[in-house]
């Protein structure tokens, strides 16, 4: 299983940036699969939206409202389409996943990315005037 992220850059306060992931090598339908990100001056990844199943996607609070999670299981691809960004979204976003599991197993899943065990490379995004 290989996650490729996508389209990070440099974006100006209150712009938008969309974000791709590519998953290869198996079939994302049995998967949770979402973004992490990493502040700069923090170790720590925390969680911005993961998708438990095609219609179940949960957000941090801190991103609610402009970030969108969507999947197409049939490109195999999941996006994160980010709005009105603010300096305090710059850092790196990696795409995780989860799985396989059962549909019950992914609703009852968790948001810490020690329970991720699949990453990919991650996609620097910079909010910056």
């Amino acid at each position: 299983l290989y996650l490729v992220e996508s389209g990070g850059g440099l974006v100006q306060p209150g712009g938008s940036l969309r974000l791709s992931c590519e998953f290869s090598g198996k079939t994302m339908d049995e998967y949770i699969i979402g973004w992490f990100r990493q502040v700069p001056g923090n170790e720590r990844k925390t969680r911005a939206c993961t998708s438990h199943t095609n219609v179940t996607t949960r957000c941090d609070d801190s991103v609610r409202g402009r970030f969108t999670l969507s999947r197409d299981n049939h490109k195999n691809t999941l996006y994160l389409q980010m709005n009105s960004l603010t300096p305090e979204d710059t850092g790196i976003y990696y795409c995780a996943a989860h799985g396989p599991a059962d549909i019950l197993s992914r609703l009852a899943y968790g948001d810490s990315p020690n329970e991720y065990e699949y990453w990919g490379q991650g996609t620097q995004v910079t909010v910056s005037a």
